[in-house]
């Protein structure tokens, strides 16, 4: 089994990563930092040595990026079981008072990441009748909130995306699931002062996702929100 993974250096992406590594799976991982995603490699390598695992270093808000990241999986020729579109960016602000580009940043980031790879990958999947594509959306795709701006605008359109690409893989065996995550303890939240037990565990999006990926091949959860216990902040 191959899983590709982006944004896999740290958060979400590396407790997914680790969580495939566990079950044997083969991984393809990226992110934007070359060093911290060799380092990711190294530590999955020594605590998963009986598997594979390919780094390479890819800026997927860029289109010709996300689609060399594409075809240099591709070039491995192996299955394309799992696809964790992962790869994402807050800025925090208002959409009249955010900087000039930052819809485009946000946009560039959360989205067309997951839409330049995902289209590169499809015709493989295709032809092999099978795959599940797993988006990383936020609670953020689903309720405004003050200080969201671009980002929520953005995550608004990777939710669109997974809905639409659920309805055109149904027919060829491709499984679609959209995540909405709360807050989870990443490096994002270090130093915010908030209470690491007062939010959930990168982790507890690695099970989800993992547990998602085992029903038979005629169920699919299509949407997992995901919340901290006592709500959001």
């Amino acid at each position: 089994m191959n899983s590709i993974i982006t944004g896999a250096s740290k958060g979400f992406g590396r407790a997914i990563a680790e969580k495939f590594a566990s079950a044997g799976h083969n991984l393809f991982i990226c992110s934007r930092n070359g060093n911290a995603l060799s380092l990711a490699k190294q530590e999955l390598e020594a605590k998963f040595p009986g598997i594979a695992i390919h780094a390479k270093s890819f800026d997927l808000s860029e289109k010709r990026e996300a689609q060399n990241f594409g075809s240099w999986v591709l070039g491995f020729g192996g299955s394309i079981d799992i696809l964790v579109n992962n790869a994402g960016q807050f800025l925090p602000g208002s959409i009249s008072g955010e900087p000039e580009g930052a819809l485009e940043t946000m946009i560039g980031v959360n989205l067309y990441s997951a839409y330049h790879l995902t289209r590169i990958l499809l015709p493989k999947m295709i032809g092999q009748k099978s795959g599940h594509i797993f988006n990383i959306c936020s609670i953020a795709s689903l309720q405004a909130y003050a200080n969201g701006g671009s980002y929520g605008i953005s995550k608004f359109a990777l939710a669109g995306f997974s809905k639409n690409l659920r309805e055109e893989m149904k027919p060829h065996g491709i499984k679609v699931t959209a995540l909405y995550p709360g807050a989870a303890f990443t490096d994002s939240w270090a130093g915010s002062g908030v209470d690491p037990l007062r939010i959930m565990e990168a982790g507890d999006i690695a099970e989800m996702i993992y547990a998602a990926s085992r029903l038979s091949p005629q169920a699919t959860v299509e949407d997992i929100v995901l919340r901290p216990q006592l709500g959001d902040l």
